[in-house]
């Protein structure tokens, strides 16, 4: 055997497994398609700018990120915990009462709060809250539905839904709801922000103890020997790596290819990033549009915005200001040209965006496994003998979610070793 085990894909998940399996002793080859690790947490480095593929934050508040991940490492620069938001009249400001007590007086002067709203948000919320895991396992419902049902209605509705749709990738309200609860949890526990190397410092930091990760191994098939006696792992250059055992840690996509199952629908999104002679707006927060547009979401294509460097002075190598936006695909406008995107933060900001310069456009048509609902946390990490799977799509759509899978994996490969 050329390795003990062999991980296909070198994004979070499967550099977790392999992470775990070299700690345990094993001989681990990862293998990855792409020319760097990351996955899907991938940073491009364009003009003197940081800009990560996808619009992402990393959450301190993961339970995973909490035990697996150095964060101080990382360096992390945080978002302050809070939101702004476009009204018929200019911005809005909402923020959390612990965490951002700056944003308090804003906060009740925003007009979007209302008292039978905040009441039924709460207890929505309450059972996440005080028992994440028994609320996943909560009757569950579609997002939109299960919302109306608790009462929520009114204006802290609309920011919710823009803001939400933002971070799900999902404008019609169709993702589990139990799902959303357990994100808006990690979001009231913690405050997201970005690694001063950016996002790729991430998946870096779990690589680095790795001792072979081979790059641009695109991996073709994984056949499995008739007597149980180990697996070959096949690439498009014809190289053949063989192994006791095979982790199919790839994109969800390629990986349910391999793995013979059933693939998962996929939620995709363009993130826009722009250089911008001045900050629009100096603070460390996520913009949303709480206007309404005809066709029911914000008036332009849009769902957020965000000065990245007011949070993350790295992400600039000279001072300059980077914004980036967000556009989803699961709407007409989520393919528009940059011309329409510029003229909604215009409109957003209150500001010109002529003098704007493009930095880069990353379209991500697999950017998140959808999550209907019923939400379920765990599936199963064994295809067949000798062969498993891990991702964010056998967990939750989530930095957690593809953490916890990896390590899931790795476990599962151990104990039938043992």
């Amino acid at each position: 055997m050329d390795a003990d085990v062999v991980v296909i894909g070198a994004g979070l998940a499967g550099l977790q497994c392999a992470r775990e399996l070299t700690d345990a002793g094993l001989a681990v080859t990862v293998l990855e398609a792409g020319d760097a690790v990351g996955g899907r947490v991938r940073t491009d480095e364009v003009d003197g700018f940081l800009c990560d593929r996808g619009f992402q934050v990393l959450n301190p508040a993961y339970p995973a990120v909490r035990r697996l991940v150095d964060v101080d490492a990382l360096r992390l620069q945080q978002f302050e915990a809070g939101v702004l938001v476009r009204a018929a009249d200019g911005w809005r400001a909402l923020g959390h009462p612990l965490k951002a007590p700056g944003l308090l007086a804003p906060t009740l002067r925003s007009g979007l709060l209302r008292p039978g709203e905040i009441a039924a948000l709460v207890r929505w919320m309450a059972p996440a809250m005080v028992s994440p895991q028994g609320a996943a396992h909560d009757e569950d419902a579609a997002l939109d539905d299960a919302l109306d049902l608790a009462g929520v209605e009114g204006p802290l509705r609309r920011v919710l839904d823009r803001f939400l749709a933002g971070v799900i990738a999902d404008t019609h309200g169709r993702t589990s709801a139990n799902f959303t609860r357990l994100l808006l949890r990690s979001f009231a526990l913690g405050a997201p922000g970005l690694p001063a190397g950016g996002m790729r410092a991430l998946p870096e930091q779990i690589a680095a103890p790795l001792a072979d990760v081979r790059l641009g191994a695109r991996v073709q098939s994984v056949e499995t020997s008739d007597g149980g006696s180990g697996s070959s792992v096949r690439t498009e250059d014809g190289e053949v790596v063989r192994a006791d055992h095979v982790v199919i840690a790839a994109d969800p996509v390629t990986a349910t290819g391999l793995a013979g199952l059933s693939r998962p629908e996929m939620k995709g999104l363009v993130t826009w990033w722009f250089a911008a002679p001045e900050p629009p707006d100096a603070r460390a927060l996520l913009a949303v549009d709480g206007r309404n547009g005809p066709a029911g979401g914000p008036p332009g294509p849009v769902w957020n915005a965000a000065v990245v460097t007011a949070a993350a002075p790295s992400y600039s190598s000279d001072g300059r200001v980077l914004v980036e936006a967000t556009t989803l695909l699961d709407r007409p406008d989520g393919d528009c040209g940059e011309g329409e995107v510029l003229d909604h933060l215009a409109d957003m900001y209150r500001c010109s965006t002529s003098s704007w310069e493009l930095v880069t456009r990353h379209r991500i048509p697999q950017a998140l496994p959808a999550v209907p609902p019923p939400l379920r946390l765990r599936r199963p990490v064994r295809v067949r003998e000798g062969v498993y799977v891990c991702g964010d799509h056998r967990d939750t759509a989530s930095i957690q979610g593809a953490l916890v899978s990896g390590q899931r994996a790795a476990r599962a490969v151990i104990a039938d070793r043992s």
